[in-house]
């Protein structure tokens, strides 16, 4: 055996003991990684789960295919909104019977706005995004659209949409109504990532982990309106940490959810397209994302008989 095969081996220290180098040795030394979650079972035919610090995807399930959002879409509404510089959350906008008419014709959710009310911008983001009002919505188009017709600036308005949307890189999400009733869609990929934009606002988080919302407005007869609002959220306040974000269903899309929470000082989010289970589904990508089981022992938050569904 030569001194250079020796020197490979083993090293001699004063004293006599033997100091082992082998590769076997270094691999002992090794400690045993933990063994990865399997991936859950979802009934949503659409899901993403991203890591909000390292936007790392952690679970995709048909995440670039392209499906219908519904109300989701009003996340870009209320982006639009607080993204409009030096916008006033103060500013009263007056409920026109439009905004009320829009949602017989269509049948959709609504904050019930009642026609004359001077309601703030700030107020009517939370109308937007807690009951998901439809008259809110259109209330917000047409005060932060351009042009002397209500039709035009809620065209207007959808036009921002869409270029923020191009802004934002989200190429394959397109917005065809200001409130998610028309042929809005987007991927769960791009979703995601457009409820990872509107949460640095911190009104826009404010908002939507708000579990029920009561204010009051200069009502059109000179006396107070008194509102409140019910987020359709229930994840939020069902499921530990949840911070949000925005439900949506309608018959193409079936049910959606955005959910944001954050746990340990860690955030996920994630989206679930035309689920049939959605709540249990966005549990279930929490709990492998947080590396938790409480999905199964989850009760959901009721809503009051009277607030919105969506």
């Amino acid at each position: 055996m030569t001194v250079g095969t020796l020197t490979k081996r083993a090293v001699t220290l004063a004293g006599g003991t033997l100091l082992a180098l082998s590769p076997l040795t270094a691999q002992a030394a090794t400690p045993t990684q933990p063994e990865p979650q399997p991936q859950p079972t979802l009934a949503a035919k659409g899901a993403s789960l991203v890591d909000d610090t390292s936007g790392n995807t952690l679970f995709a399930k048909d995440a670039d295919t392209v499906r219908p959002i519904a109300s989701t879409a009003k996340i870009m509404a209320a982006s639009v909104v607080l993204d409009t510089t030096g916008v006033d959350l103060e500013r009263q906008v007056p409920v026109q019977q439009a905004y009320r008419d829009y949602v017989t014709q269509h049948g959709s959710s609504t904050a019930d706005l009642q026609t004359g009310d001077k309601v703030t911008v700030r107020q009517l983001l939370y109308a937007t995004l807690l009951p998901s009002g439809a008259d809110a919505a259109y209330a917000l188009a047409d005060t932060f659209g351009t042009g002397t017709t209500s039709a035009e600036r809620t065209t207007s308005f959808l036009s921002k949409m869409n270029t923020k949307a191009g802004e934002l890189h989200l190429s394959k999400t397109k917005f065809t109504s200001f409130d998610g009733g028309g042929s809005d869609s987007s991927t769960p990929t791009e979703l995601a990532e457009l409820a990872q934009h509107a949460m640095k606002n911190d009104t826009f988080r404010t908002i939507v982990k708000t579990k029920e919302y009561k204010g009051e407005a200069p009502a059109a007869n000179g006396r107070t309106r008194y509102y409140t609002w019910t987020n359709t959220n229930q994840l939020l306040g069902s499921y530990d940490g949840v911070i949000g974000i925005k439900t949506g269903t309608t018959t193409p899309a079936g049910d959606c959810l955005v959910f944001a929470a954050t746990r340990n000082g860690r955030t996920l989010v994630g989206t679930v397209l035309n689920s049939a289970d959605r709540y249990a589904d966005a549990a279930k990508l929490l709990d492998y994302g947080f590396g938790t089981s409480t999905a199964k022992s989850m009760k959901l938050r009721a809503l009051p008989t009277h607030a919105q569904r969506d």
